[in-house]
């Protein structure tokens, strides 16, 4: 487990740093090449967060590489308990991170969700985001944050032309619309993004932020964020990542939605994640 120190002064230097190159025109991101079509970006928060560290941590993967993936236990007997790292390694995923937040039962994602044949809940909430993958045709992206309120999107019109649909909160409405009001309560997050490229964004925060000010945060990165949605807040937030040189797990804060304090936990079991794979070789 990662663990993380209060805000110091060597952050204070590589946030000015940042700050530099930015204003120099310089807004190519400090990205790390984990493997072909998987980028790994640690940005300096322009807003310092009062716990935990204020980088933002981004995984950016090309869906023409990677194949996104659902698991949970409803594909399984009902009874699994893991982390973000062992359901990683339970199906050897490269990177997995939160599907969504879950209902009381400790198990159902809360609004729509299904991979493939599997249908894990039919329900339709009122949460305005659905990220798509697993195109049923050619000449549509591999994947895409859809917003339900834009003019012909429905979920009818998406499951026409994907097999897997997740829907969350809505974060960032295309093309990078902050929507979330802003409020008192803060917390760690892990998020799903697309970018203008088309490329899925695993993003994590420990440091808790108000979501409005967290957009803001993640919208002046320079990272072509184009749409956004929440998967999980607080303790439970997770991101893991092991690819042949790099491994790490990266666990959220309680922050003021919840009864604890700001400490960073160890990562708690959570029944659904996504991840991703390499897509197999096509043969020519």
């Amino acid at each position: 487990m990662t663990r993380y120190s209060p805000y110091t002064a060597m952050q204070a230097i590589m946030f000015f740093v940042f700050l530099l190159l930015t204003s120099a025109g310089i807004t190519d991101a400090p990205w790390q090449s984990l493997a072909p079509g998987m980028d790994l970006g640690k940005f300096p928060a322009s807003r310092p967060g009062k716990s935990a560290d204020s980088v933002i941590t981004i995984l950016r993967i090309d869906p023409e590489l990677w194949s996104l993936e659902f698991t949970g236990r409803s594909l399984e007997d009902g009874s699994s308990r893991r982390t973000a790292r062992q359901w990683s390694k339970a199906h050897h995923f490269t990177a997995a991170i939160n599907a969504g937040m879950y209902g009381t039962d400790h198990s159902t994602h809360v609004g729509h969700l299904r991979f493939r044949e599997h249908l894990h809940n039919d329900n339709v909430n009122a949460y305005q985001s659905v990220a798509a993958f697993d195109p049923r045709r050619d000449g549509l992206p591999q994947f895409r944050i859809f917003d339900l309120d834009s003019p012909g999107v429905s979920m009818e019109t998406i499951l026409q032309d994907y097999a897997s649909l997740v829907q969350n909160l809505r974060l960032i409405k295309r093309p990078g619309q902050n929507r979330w009001r802003q409020q008192k309560k803060k917390w760690s997050e892990a998020a799903l993004g697309e970018d203008a490229s088309g490329r899925i964004l695993f993003i994590f925060c420990p440091s808790p932020y108000t979501m409005h000010d967290f957009n803001n945060v993640l919208l002046g990165l320079g990272t072509g964020v184009v749409a956004a949605q929440h998967l999980e807040g607080g303790s439970q937030a997770q991101l893991y990542v092991k690819t042949a040189d790099t491994e790490f797990e990266l666990s959220g804060s309680h922050g003021t939605s919840f009864p604890q304090d700001d400490d960073i936990s160890v990562a708690w079991p959570i029944p659904n994640v996504l991840g991703v794979r390499p897509r197999a070789a096509t043969a020519e």
